[in-house]
């Protein structure tokens, strides 16, 4: 086993978990090399019950093993959203829409009480149902404009102190040092290597 499929079809996620990968020598696919998969409906009520319907369902269809995540913003203010809705919080799957509705829903918020975090609830499942899970944070504030025009989602609006920076400014090294993803990434590596030889 060399190849592992990360079930998403967004290039942006998947470019970080190739990086992730990299010291494995674990190859990467996404779904996009699987245009036989079905839509895959998230209808869990929290990111750990998505990212499991994701990964037993790809790895069930293509009988390899599958590392998915669900990962979303949770905003202090706004009672935790947008949540397991962030990637269509506007709509469907529109970062822009998204980042725009809301800073229409901050608008009147002090910047002092606009704390949010990025979690990522993390799944790696083999075929045969064995499963690990990790989870990642990361703590940052809610701009009241758009900053740099790296990453994807929510990164724009997202400030980190540490850098002084959104994670749209920072550089992949960077945000994979700090960011949720990265997190859960590194939370799963610890037993990883033993998972995947078993």
């Amino acid at each position: 086993m060399n190849e592992i499929i990360v079930a998403t079809n967004n290039a942006g996620k998947a470019t970080e978990y190739e990086e992730l990968f990299l010291p494995l020598k674990i190859k990467i696919k996404t779904l996009k090399d699987f245009p036989e998969l079905p839509e895959i409906e998230e209808t869990g009520t929290t990111f750990e019950e998505n990212a499991l319907i994701k990964a037993h369902t790809v790895a069930k269809i293509t009988n390899l093993p599958v590392v998915a995540d669900d990962s979303g913003l949770m905003i202090n203010a706004l009672n935790g959203e947008p949540g397991v809705y962030s990637a269509r919080y506007a709509g469907n799957h529109d970062d822009q829409a998204n980042i725009d509705k809301v800073l229409v829903n901050l608008k009147n918020v002090a910047p002092v009480d606009r704390g949010a975090s990025f979690h990522t609830a993390l799944v790696a499942v083999k075929p045969n149902g064995d499963q690990l899970l990790a989870h990642g944070d990361v703590e940052g504030v809610i701009l009241d404009e758009q900053r740099g025009t790296n990453g994807f989602g929510y990164d724009s609006i997202f400030y980190v102190d540490q850098f002084n920076k959104t994670m749209a400014e920072l550089t992949a090294e960077q945000k994979n040092q700090i960011s949720h993803r990265g997190n859960a990434m590194r939370n799963l590596m610890t037993n990883f290597e033993t998972w995947w030889r078993e």
